[in-house]
């Protein structure tokens, strides 16, 4: 009588299974999208001028109940300071690639990084 629960095969079967993992995460769930090169910033409904990731600066948008802080730097653009209670806006961090999106929902601030190769197809909510 066999001790082992597994036999050879089965055995054969889990290594190749793992040493695939890494392959599929890269293919299906790991890219990044391209980096981003314009960020629209939409207030209270309304979408200002599209805005480079190029130059670094500091905008100041007025939401709802308050400005909104954002600092565009290094290809990147990031909430600084905003009224809301939550403050999850500044806690997302730095956005830098196409398909990235970040919002002050109780300021009514929303923000998208377009480029020529989006991470995501679509946002549900």
């Amino acid at each position: 009588m066999r001790s082992s629960l597994l036999t050879r095969s089965d055995w054969l079967l889990l290594i190749a299974s793992v040493a695939l993992l890494p392959w599929l995460y890269g293919s299906f769930w790991g890219s990044t999208g391209g980096m981003g090169e314009e960020v629209h910033i939409m207030v209270d409904g309304r979408e200002l001028p599209p805005i480079s990731l190029s130059k670094d600066q500091t905008l100041t948008i007025q939401g709802s109940i308050g400005p909104s802080v954002l600092e565009v730097a290094n290809h990147g653009i990031r909430f600084i300071s905003s009224p809301c209670q939550g403050k999850q806006c500044i806690h997302s961090g730095w956005h830098t690639h196409a398909g990235e999106f970040a919002a002050c929902l109780p300021n009514r601030v929303a923000l998208l990084i377009t480029g020529r190769e989006s991470r995501y197809d679509t946002f549900n909510y």
